[in-house]
């Protein structure tokens, strides 16, 4: 083997060694924000929370992440500091205040405080994750971040899975959690940075402006709230609507089987997530987010008249629509790395992220809503709007001349 061959072997080995670190790092530390999830069974049966404090366990997690990516793209943090330092500090502070909550009862003020904080922490391992994956992209960027975003919905599926198994006392799942953030933050710490990184910006507070200045990157990110408008929403109430549709027909063991259901559905969203980076990579970033947007949004619109009718039926709309809803997840966070001055690409992406997860509060929340108004046959059909804008910002970024830079020219 001669040295220039010897050289690429040795860059390929080392790429898929930080990826692989990269990835078990991401998903240790982020095991923290599904921490409440696996723990509320356990609480409820045990506590009386009320309804907006049970709320606020989870929802101060994502208040936290949007205080955090914003004061982060506002500040250049991903850019201006070495990736792996930022990754591990977050990761290290979310691992204490996680184990902070054991001295707690899970009716105190506190914990939705320190849940907030975990949520602030998260700003520095999700994106900052994304952007040391793009350093080694190669003509595979989507598969990169997809594969990132697989491993993510795992995460978000694995609680339904507790839920369905029982008996976990609440306070395992938060230490369970906490030690995974430990060791990420060690872990990252041996996380090389790949060849296409940039120089560090000057701090300016104007520079997390250029996600809206630039029309291409502005497109794209209008793109990913049409997304995330629907994502986290469907995720949030899938696990209601299954319980309340399969108990009209199978009244004695519908609880078992809607988490199961539940677990199937989002966790089959790993696949999509993976799929779609594949064949972003092959056939275009706009073409993926486009078709996989319309697709997860006539399961949206349809889904609901199927309430109260067949399980299989529903599972299998259900089924499309987890593989659809996050299959573009990632690509958009590609396209923006592809269209970002190099020297802001860690920025440009938390500050995507902030503006989604802001945005997804919204959705969650206009959920209960609708099905008071209109009951599940019509809820999730509200959740459609965002796909059908999503696509329409897509489209328009395939068309522009910018477009040649996304996917190697593939758009």
């Amino acid at each position: 083997m001669d040295a220039a061959s010897s050289n690429i072997a040795k860059g390929r080995a080392g790429k898929a060694a930080s990826l692989t670190l990269l990835l078990i790092a991401e998903v240790s530390a982020m095991s923290v924000w599904f921490a409440t999830t696996a723990s509320l069974a356990d609480i409820k049966a045990h506590w009386t929370l009320g309804p907006f404090h049970e709320a606020l366990l989870t929802s101060s997690v994502q208040a936290g992440f949007v205080v955090g990516t914003l004061t982060s793209a506002l500040l250049s943090l991903p850019d201006r500091l070495d990736p792996r330092r930022l990754f591990a500090a977050s990761a290290l502070v979310a691992a204490l205040a996680n184990l902070a909550i054991l001295a707690l009862e899970p009716t105190s003020v506190l914990l939705p405080v320190l849940r907030l904080v975990t949520g602030v922490c998260m700003a520095g391992v999700y994106p900052v994750g994304m952007k040391m994956a793009a350093t080694w992209a190669e003509r595979d960027l989507g598969l990169l971040i997809g594969l990132l975003i697989a491993a993510l919905t795992l995460g978000s599926a694995s609680p339904h899975l507790l839920a369905v198994l029982g008996g976990v006392d609440w306070r395992v799942p938060y230490v369970a959690a906490s030690v995974g953030a430990l060791l990420a933050a060690v872990a990252v710490c041996f996380v090389a940075i790949g060849p296409h990184v940039a120089k560090a910006p000057p701090l300016r507070l104007g520079n997390a402006l250029e996600a809206w200045r630039n029309y291409p990157l502005r497109l794209a990110n209008l793109g990913y709230l049409g997304h995330m408008w629907e994502l986290y929403a469907m995720w949030a109430w899938l696990a209601l609507f299954l319980n309340e549709s399969f108990a009209l027909v199978m009244p004695d063991g519908a609880g078992g089987a809607a988490k199961l259901a539940t677990f199937a559905i989002v966790g089959a969203g790993a696949l999509g997530a993976l799929g779609g980076g594949w064949c972003a990579d092959r056939w275009g970033r706009t073409l993926v987010t486009s078709v996989a947007m319309l697709v997860s949004g006539a399961c949206a619109l349809t889904i609901g008249f199927l309430f109260g009718g067949p399980p299989w039926a529903i599972v299998a709309v259900g089924l499309l629509w987890g593989v659809t809803v996050i299959a573009d997840s990632g690509q958009f966070s590609a396209t923006v790395a592809e269209l970002a001055d190099r020297s802001l690409i860690g920025t440009m992406l938390t500050l995507q992220t902030c503006v989604g997860f802001l945005l997804t509060l919204v959705s969650i929340h206009l959920i209960p809503y609708a099905v008071d108004l209109v009951g599940w046959r019509y809820a999730f059909a509200i959740l459609a709007i965002g796909p059908a804008l999503g696509t329409l910002a897509m489209l328009r970024l395939r068309a522009h001349p910018a477009a040649v830079r996304i996917a190697g020219g593939r758009r």
